[in-house]
């Protein structure tokens, strides 16, 4: 009848591998991650050397590799950084951002970066032409006054600026032409419409009243003051009145992310 160690009917752990123990048959160590069983009674028989004592358990598998080139991402990244692949395929990490930030794909869309996510409109300017009526008969673009103007001082040369304004406008004869002229700007001074305007009215309503409305999106490229205003000529000289019959007229500046373009 065989005979059965009932101390030896498990494995015994014996911690980790010391070359000045004795280990029996069936223990178990563990050295460098891996773990080894003892398969002949010894001592001082180093694991992984003395294969005639000692036969691997387990082993370890290789650190934080990403599981395409044993990248070790852990070595790779610095603290707070988030992994991801770069187009050429290798492991990079992207820094934290600062509060507030969110994860977002580049300008170039080559990769990510922490930034501020496009938040519409920055700020708004607002000029009230009140009751005052403006006349003209001048056949070169004219402002038509204090009250048709805005400044606006933006707050990234990156941003636009949107340009809007509305009146009720009466005139004789010819057309009228309307156009935003901007100052501040030093790369950008002048009319913002070089030919014509953005409205070409014709002037039939001598006995009635029209209403006339415009918007513009500018580009800026620094973030000095901006002056705005409205400006107005007539194709034959003849005269035309801007903010009539006491009509709701005013004009605006509104800051908006550059993001959204």
């Amino acid at each position: 009848m065989a005979t059965i160690n009932l101390g030896a009917i498990k494995f015994n752990w014996k911690g980790a591998y010391n070359s000045g123990t004795t280990y029996a048959v069936d223990d178990v160590v563990s050295s460098g991650g891996n773990s080894y069983v003892c398969i002949q009674a010894h001592s001082n028989q180093a694991v992984g050397d003395a294969t005639a004592y000692w036969n691997i358990m387990s082993s370890k598998g290789t650190n934080g590799t990403d599981g395409t080139d044993g990248t070790d991402v852990g070595a790779t990244l610095a603290n707070k950084e988030i992994a991801f692949k770069t187009n050429a395929g290798a492991v990079d990490g992207i820094p934290i951002g600062t509060a507030g930030q969110f994860l977002k794909v580049n300008s170039g869309a080559t990769g990510y970066e922490f930034g501020a996510v496009a938040s519409g409109i920055k700020q708004i300017k607002f000029s009230s032409a009140g009751t005052t009526q403006y006349s003209s008969s001048s056949s070169s673009y004219t402002d038509v006054g204090a009250n048709y103007q805005v400044t606006i001082t933006p707050t990234s040369a990156s941003n636009r600026i949107l340009i809007y304004t509305q009146f009720a406008d009466q005139g004789s004869g010819g057309r009228t032409y309307y156009n935003f002229e901007k100052q501040g700007d030093s790369s950008g001074n002048g009319d913002l419409i070089a030919n014509g305007g953005w409205a070409n009215v014709e002037n039939i309503m001598s006995s009635g009243n029209g209403f006339t409305s415009g918007m513009m999106v500018d580009s800026v490229a620094s973030t000095n003051a901006l002056t705005y205003k409205l400006r107005m000529k007539n194709s034959n000289s003849s005269q035309t009145h801007v903010n009539v019959a006491d009509s709701i007229s005013f004009m605006m500046a509104m800051e908006l992310d550059g993001g959204l373009f």
